[in-house]
């Protein structure tokens, strides 16, 4: 079945929303945020791991798993769950921002991009039907149609010229997608122009996507700025379907999101600040690698009940960083996206008993209020 979402609640105060997305592999409490597994693995994590921190869905890469092992041999395989032994839902991206992302390495036509592998530095190309291909032989239960995702800052011009070969784009993927399983969503361009984001989602509504998200933020503008486009965007968007930010995990852009009516989330940015030594706290970061935590022996966020802050200490897990040990990656990003997701249940939580803006308010005081003396 096509993914499908059901609005339990709306916040009395804020666009904020409790919902459900029904999926073939389980249902989905929203808001949500997903950890990023882009190889086919979060990195430095188990699949039971992540079921113990109660990861109701993860996301993994086209552009990456295309290139290697080839989604060929994952097809072979009998798909990306039973690769990498996860039974519950997951979306792919279409590989658009990785592209986007290569800078020089790629080039852009009407036909797609054309990139050099940054493994071997072989020549590639990515078409909206490739990635669709690629997407379907992979059977995630959520896939992305290819977009454009335009740099910050870029010119009215060049966005607008962007947008519109996006929404070209969308419709070649419908007409490329095979599998009947898989939920494509679609992408609403535009950069930071308000009347542009309005043409996009307008001409993306059209097609009837079962679910949409927001592209091209998070690409190096101003927080401030995100927050205004989500403002005018989101609201663009059918309340009946699910709403997705890409790229946004940070927790000040989380509660953001969900006050402005996002239901869904990912980033690498969790494991990827646990693997260079910081935690995201209840109190704020903590660069566990800092020489006050040497004699340390405190848990890592006394208000966290995670396997690494009931288990072990902070000088414990300073030495393991000091000494190169692996296990510091993994406790410190097991941590991390724990953090994340009972954060995200507990705005759930607050959405169903009508306290959203206080427990928003709550959290950041604490968080935003200590985090120059623990970092």
């Amino acid at each position: 079945m096509l993914v499908k979402y059901e609005l339990l609640k709306e916040c009395s105060d804020t666009k904020a929303r409790l919902g459900k997305l029904h999926t073939n592999r389980g249902v989905i409490n929203t808001p949500i945020f997903m950890p990023v597994g882009t190889q086919a693995t979060v990195k430095t994590m188990t699949p039971e791991e992540l079921k113990e921190i109660n990861a109701e869905i993860i996301l993994s890469n086209t552009y990456h798993l295309f290139l290697r092992p080839g989604h060929g041999l994952i097809e072979k395989a009998g798909g990306l769950h039973k690769f990498m032994n996860w039974d519950r839902p997951i979306l792919t991206d279409s590989g658009g921002f990785q592209v986007f992302s290569l800078g020089k390495l790629r080039k852009l036509s009407e036909e797609g991009a054309t990139f050099n592998s940054h493994i071997d530095g072989s020549k590639q190309e990515l078409t909206p039907e490739k990635a669709i291909e690629i997407q379907n032989a992979l059977d995630s239960d959520i896939a992305m149609v290819l977009d454009e995702c335009p740099p910050y800052p870029a010119s009215r011009e060049y966005v607008r010229n962007s947008l519109q070969r996006t929404t070209r784009w969308a419709k070649r993927c419908i007409e490329a997608n095979k599998n009947p399983n898989q939920s494509l969503f679609g992408i609403v361009q535009g950069g930071m122009y308000r009347d542009l984001r309005e043409e996009s989602a307008k001409e993306l509504l059209e097609l009837n996507f079962p679910g949409y998200a927001i592209g091209g933020l998070s690409v190096g503008e101003p927080k401030e700025l995100m927050y205004e486009v989500l403002e005018y965007t989101t609201p663009l968007l059918p309340k009946d379907k699910p709403r997705y930010l890409m790229g946004v995990g940070s927790p000040d852009a989380l509660f953001e999101g969900v006050e402005k009516g996002i239901d869904m989330f990912d980033c690498v940015h969790p494991t990827r600040i646990g693997r260079n030594g910081t935690a995201m706290t209840t109190f704020g970061t903590v660069n566990i690698k800092n020489a006050k935590y040497k004699e340390d022996f405190e848990p890592l966020d006394p208000e966290c009940t995670c396997y690494t802050c009931k288990k072990y200490t902070r000088a414990y897990l300073r030495h393991l960083f000091k000494a190169n040990e692996i296990l510091g990656l993994r406790l410190m990003t097991y941590h991390n996206v724990h953090f994340l997701i009972n954060t995200m249940k507990n705005i759930r939580a607050s959405l169903a008993e009508d306290r959203f803006v206080a427990y928003k308010k709550e959290f950041l005081e604490k968080y935003d209020g200590s985090r120059t003396s623990k970092s």
